[in-house]
């Protein structure tokens, strides 16, 4: 073995060791000096002491304080003091590294005592006494003691120590306290670049960007160039604020000063690139990349992911990433979930769980979380829901997550269920369980939840939460309390571009097209900008209440005042705009001109246009166009079939139905709810399996005739194919009057009915109900499954037009 000289040894150590004791110069070359030297582990340690001690080495100074340091460094501090104890003649070097041992393992207690014992036994401070201490009060967060350390260091003469008042700094911006640091860091009268990323980095960890950059500026004002750690702290905000122009000015700066090199670099560059959703200049970035780490897949993957439109590419990048032998990590495989979720293909999302299990990140809840959140958005909330009853470390996130995806899946009961079963385990709802349970309660349409969740809103104290708020105002419209909705909407300080939406497509549904229209306009002349959901609710509000040309109007601003891009569902609106207002060949021809081919909403909006207009020969184009798509859905050949019926074209009619029969195209059938004393009422047409049919049926009969008696005329034009006095018996038995009947018997006098319909309300219900509400003396509130109608006096809200 190499003999080695004391030049081996840390400098502080030798040079205090000879200044305190002679050590024989054959002590630095022993076997065990060397041995001690080579140790990697406290195992070798254990097995080299017992050398020590029988070579009679052990109270040697220079062994004694090399024991203290591996000790301290193996994070054995029982056995560093065991050594330091008993040492008569203690020299300075044993208690700087007792000291850092105590600060290196976070032991605030013991570095301190450490530091106060070293006063007094008159061993004299040095500025990396003060360092450590001040590095486990950051990491501690201990800000109290950190002062106290920060008065010592000034009182023993270190304020103008660039090293240690970079540590006061660092302490200050880790608290929290990062304008402290910079008061700390104005009075500095000299600062290298280690202490400008510090006092930027402080700034940026906690938000400040807008403070950061500006000292970054600053700093290159003062002719300091930033190096790979200024690069990498400032690009992650740059892309948190989503500031395009500030990020590629970084990039160019990395280009003239070759940081472009470093993986840690480039990769931060691909990273805000997809934050700012500069998809194409990420990709360009990555693509020079030489020797990409996970990380730098994980950020183009995500990006694509997180984008929504690049699914597809990040799924094609998951597939390279795997070919070329890179192991997925957590955060690979959420983002490629993501992915899948926005793609809706389960085939690969099962792949990936596959994946998963391979990796053994099964009992992860972050990725388990991710997995139930892909299940559910595929539509198979029964996979998710297995995966959350065998997660034993649940966390908010994955009961959220749950929660989320029973509402998505219009699985409400099982919604709430775990809403309360979440609470009843103590678990806090966050802002994010209670947007998720909040339209889960929207599509039941019932005021009394709404009420109570609202109760829970404030008394977790989330009524100032904007996006809380916001689901809140959606739900009492979606309730049929639109004017409540208003009164919340008007109460919120600050409202969200998705707060103006909601309002807006809640005065639309419920046919108050001009309130809808007059928030619109209010909402231009503020500070916050419509996005295309807004011009979409604003557009089908203008359709709701037959406001044509403001739609138009609204149209045209989409994409000339706004540059957004029509979406097909903007196509869907105007065609449903055009031709609900009966102009049908206008509608047609907005087709015919479409940029894009015209998708199922388009000529399905166009179908139940023709309907209401009957209009046979546009309605088979539409319809013919649509059937070519091979739509699941049965409403549009019952549409056709409803057109040919109207026109008496039976052999037509027949045809339509032949062609369900043979396709297995089942029509859905009607359907209308009653929410009474905590449980819902289903009613189907002819129905009489509730336990009050006969009741119903025959207060319907009388209630029928009294309306009758009012001027109410059944309206037969929608029954063929059956004889004439079977027509008026067809109507009596519909399901929205079956659910008025029931309402009506076991409610008080004078209460608000709520029926919720699932298809269109058909015009002999919709006739009757005006009557009803009349000579009853009720309002009664309906919601199909387009929109709201108020009846009240005889008057419906729509208008007659819906």
């Amino acid at each position: 073995m190499q003999a080695m000289s004391s030049q081996t040894l840390p400098v502080s150590i030798t040079h205090t060791i000879s200044e305190r004791t002679y050590i024989p110069s054959h002590i630095y070359t022993h076997p065990c000096a060397i041995s001690l030297e080579l140790c990697t582990s406290l195992k070798q340690l254990h097995q080299i002491i017992p050398l020590i001690i029988k070579n009679g080495l052990y109270n040697e100074t220079l062994f004694q304080t090399k024991l203290i340091s591996l000790f301290t460094k193996f994070n054995s501090l029982d056995e560093a003091a065991r050594v330091f104890e008993p040492i008569e003649h203690k020299i300075d070097a044993m208690y700087h590294t007792m000291l850092k041992g105590y600060a290196s393992s976070l032991v605030l207690n013991g570095a301190v005592s450490m530091f106060c014992r070293m006063n007094l036994d008159g061993v004299k401070c040095v500025v990396y006494n003060f360092t450590n201490l001040l590095r486990v009060c950051s990491d501690l967060r201990d800000v109290k003691r950190g002062r106290e350390i920060h008065g010592l260091l000034i009182v023993n003469g270190f304020g103008g120590d660039l090293f240690a008042m970079t540590g006061v700094m660092n302490l200050y911006a880790k608290c929290g306290l990062v304008f402290e640091g910079f008061k700390v860091f104005e009075r500095m009268p000299v600062r290298d670049l280690v202490c400008w990323n510090s006092m930027v980095g402080g700034f940026l960890k906690e938000g400040f960007v807008r403070e950061g950059l500006e000292l970054v500026r600053e700093m290159f004002r003062e002719g300091l160039r930033g190096d790979q750690v200024t690069v990498v702290s400032v690009l992650p905000c740059v892309g948190g604020i989503g500031d395009v122009k500030i990020g590629r000015g970084v990039h160019g700066f990395v280009l003239r000063s070759g940081l472009e090199e470093f993986v840690n670099v480039s990769t931060s560059l691909v990273d805000m690139y997809c934050k700012c959703r500069w998809l194409e200049s990420a990709r360009l970035v990555f693509d020079g990349i030489k020797g990409k780490s996970v990380v730098t897949w994980n950020s183009m993957i995500d990006g694509y992911a997180q984008s929504g439109e690049g699914a597809e590419e990040a799924w094609s990048l998951f597939q390279e990433m795997l070919s070329q032998g890179v192991k997925p990590t957590g955060v690979t495989i959420m983002a490629v979930l993501v992915s899948c979720a926005v793609l809706g293909d389960l085939e690969r999302g099962k792949f990936v769980h596959r994946i998963v299990d391979q990796l053994g990140l099964g009992n992860d809840v972050s990725i388990v979380n991710s997995l139930i959140a892909m299940y559910c958005k595929c539509k198979r909330a029964d996979i998710a829901a297995g995966l959350f009853k065998n997660l034993q470390s649940k966390t908010i996130v994955t009961w959220n997550a749950m929660i989320l995806g029973y509402a998505q899946n219009g699985y409400v009961a099982e919604a709430l269920d775990h809403f309360c079963k979440m609470k009843l385990q103590n678990l806090k709802p966050d802002s994010f369980t209670l947007v998720s349970v909040i339209p889960a309660l929207a599509e039941l349409s019932v005021i009394r939840q709404a009420k109570w969740i609202h109760g829970v809103v404030i008394r977790g104290c989330f009524d100032k939460n904007v996006f809380v708020m916001t689901a809140l105002v959606d739900v009492y419209a979606k309730c049929g309390a639109v004017h409540t909705s208003r009164k919340l909407f008007d109460m919120m300080d600050y409202k969200h571009v998705t707060t103006w939406n909601v309002m807006i497509d809640g005065y639309g549904t419920h046919g108050y097209g001009k309130a809808a229209i007059d928030l619109f306009r209010q909402m231009l002349g503020g500070d916050v900008k419509p996005n295309s959901i807004t011009f979409l609710c604003i557009i089908s509000a203008c359709s709701h209440s037959g406001f044509v040309e403001e739609g138009k109007q609204f149209f045209t601003m989409l994409k000339k005042d706004f540059a957004l891009e029509p979406s097909m569902d903007h196509y869907g609106a105007m065609v449903d705009l055009l031709g609900r207002s009966g102009g049908l060949k206008e509608a047609w021809d907005f087709i015919q001109n479409m940029p894009v081919e015209p998708g199922m909403n388009v000529l399905g909006a166009m179908l139940g246009a023709c309907k209401i207009h009957k209009n046979v020969d546009l309605g088979e184009l539409a319809a013919n166009k649509l059937f070519a798509m091979n739509p699941e859905e049965g409403g549009y050949h019952v549409l056709l079939a409803n057109i040919y019926s109207n026109a008496a074209m039976w052999d037509k009619v027949a045809e339509v139905r032949n062609a369900m029969v043979n396709k297995g195209i089942q029509k859905t059938p009607g359907c209308s709810l009653v929410n009474l004393k905590n449980e819902v009422h289903t009613f189907y047409s002819g129905s009489v399996r509730h336990p009050q049919s006969k009741r119903i049926y025959s207060f319907l009969e009388t209630l029928l005739d009294d309306i009758k008696a009012a001027g109410y005329v059944p309206d037969t034009s929608s029954i063929h194919d059956v004889e004439d006095d079977v027509h008026e018996q067809l109507l009596k038995t519909h399901s929205e009057k079956l659910a008025i009947a029931f309402g009506l018997l076991n409610s008080k006098p004078g209460t608000t009915i709520h029926i919720r319909k699932n298809l269109r309300v058909c015009t002999d219900c919709h006739n009757a109900t005006k009557y009803i509400s009349l000579v009853t003396r009720r309002e009664i509130i309906v919601r199909d499954m387009h929109r709201f109608h108020h009846f009240k006096d005889g008057i419906c809200s729509c208008g007659d037009y819906w």
